[in-house]
């Protein structure tokens, strides 16, 4: 066959398996997304990779796949980024602040001193990006996939699902942002590590020159093309600095004006895509990886890796939680929340993977972190909270009134909650 006849295969059995196995994910009650990697996990050399990987997803086919998979993770962080309401700390600041730095700082600060220990073995470079790497691995948070299970439940619009959704915003910004500093520590031994110098310049342009560029080009009759010229720019310029092309495409959504009406429209536009092509992205990262390969002698740093994140992630947002006087039970039922990992770990493990900071092994132990977190979300909530939806009691220290939120964007509500 020629390599257009095998991507055109590769895309009929990826997006097949990907739609059979997250309705499955969904119907076991699961997000969609934990479906949707384990189809990547299944054609990969973990299942029948080893019997047919090669005849199915040749050498020569995989960068034309990896070129779609960029492009679909390039509009999903975009989209992301554009969730992001500004407004959603409004009268609970303190409590939103105080969950989202008690959930990361416990997780952060064990999975560093961790990586530190296991650094001779597994790091593939530099001890200190490999160290913070993996701290930021283990304290991450998902928000598009908490939000869906919020959705799910009913619980978006209570108080305790508002702010859980709102630190998982604030989470996300500052895990991106110290994978970035990650990113930029492995490449500043490089010839070239003087860009880095001007990714504080990159950030200052788009906030006050491309901001209001694209408040006038959002007025104009057709918004929607050069919204993707300046998607792809930012992206070029993210990554021509070396902190990589997702924080590009996250910063551009981030600085997009917020106009209610006019983010829905883009997010219906936008919705197609990113529902076709990131189960590429999912079935190119399962096709880096063999889970059976994992050694014996592994699966104590499996465990550890576990601990760290289940216990450094519920304990640290439910400790926090109480701190500023809200009930046992909630208080629990927010450490669960954000003990979600979703496809922010995946973004952050391939980015990892891509840039040499970790290698196929930790990966994949990283990997099944990302999903026992976020499968163990529901069950957690459920024993937390045995009577769900009902309004919860003020906690000091937020507003009064109904809890606010993001906006959902539709690539969770349309059936792939990522």
């Amino acid at each position: 066959m020629t390599l257009f006849q095998y991507l055109f295969l590769d895309l009929v059995i990826i997006l097949a398996a990907a739609h059979v196995l997250g309705a499955a994910a969904v119907r076991l009650g699961q997000p969609r997304v934990i479906g949707e990697i384990a189809a990547g996990l299944l054609l990969g050399p973990t299942v029948l990779g080893h019997l047919a990987g090669d005849a199915v997803f040749p050498t020569e086919s995989i960068p034309g796949l990896k070129i779609l998979a960029a492009v679909g993770l390039t509009l999903f962080m975009f989209v992301v980024g554009m969730e992001l309401d500004h407004r959603v700390m409004r009268g609970r600041a303190r409590v939103v602040t105080g969950l989202a730095v008690g959930s990361t700082l416990l997780p952060l600060a064990l999975g560093c001193a961790f990586a530190f220990h296991i650094a001779p073995a597994y790091a593939h470079g530099d001890t200190l990006p490999f160290v913070l790497f993996v701290g930021v691995a283990v304290s991450a948070t998902a928000f598009p996939v908490l939000a869906r299970i919020l959705a799910d439940r009913g619980m978006q619009r209570t108080l305790i699902g508002g702010i859980a959704l709102s630190a998982a915003a604030v989470i996300d910004i500052v895990a991106y942002t110290l994978l970035s500093v990650a990113v930029a520590l492995d490449t500043a031994s490089g010839n070239e590590a003087w860009r880095l110098l001007l990714v504080p310049v990159y950030v200052g342009v788009l906030f006050t020159a491309v901001r209001p560029l694209l408040r006038r080009a959002l007025n104009t009759a057709e918004p929607l093309p050069w919204l993707f010229v300046g998607l792809f720019a930012s992206a070029f310029a993210a990554e021509w600095l070396q902190i990589h092309y997702i924080f590009g495409a996250f910063a551009f959504g981030v600085v997009m004006p917020r106009d209610k009406t006019l983010l829905h429209r883009l997010r219906q536009r936008l919705e197609p895509a990113v529902l076709l092509l990131l189960p590429v992205f999912f079935a190119v990262t399962g096709l880096t990886v063999d889970l059976t390969d994992l050694r014996l002698d592994e699966i104590g740093v499996l465990g550890v890796i576990m601990a760290i994140s289940v216990v450094g992630k519920v304990a640290g947002g439910y400790g926090s939680a109480r701190l500023f006087g809200i009930p046992h039970r909630d208080s629990a039922t927010l450490g669960a929340l954000v003990n979600t990992r979703g496809l922010t770990e995946l973004v952050i493990l391939s980015v990892g993977l891509e840039q040499g900071l970790i290698g196929v092994d930790l990966y994949a132990m990283l990997l099944v972190m990302a999903l026992v977190t976020t499968a163990m979300t529901g069950p957690l909530i459920s024993l937390f909270t045995p009577t769900p939806d009902g309004p919860r009691r003020r906690p000091p220290g937020t507003q009064t009134g109904p809890a606010q939120h993001p906006t959902l964007h539709e690539a969770t509500r349309g059936g792939s909650a990522q």
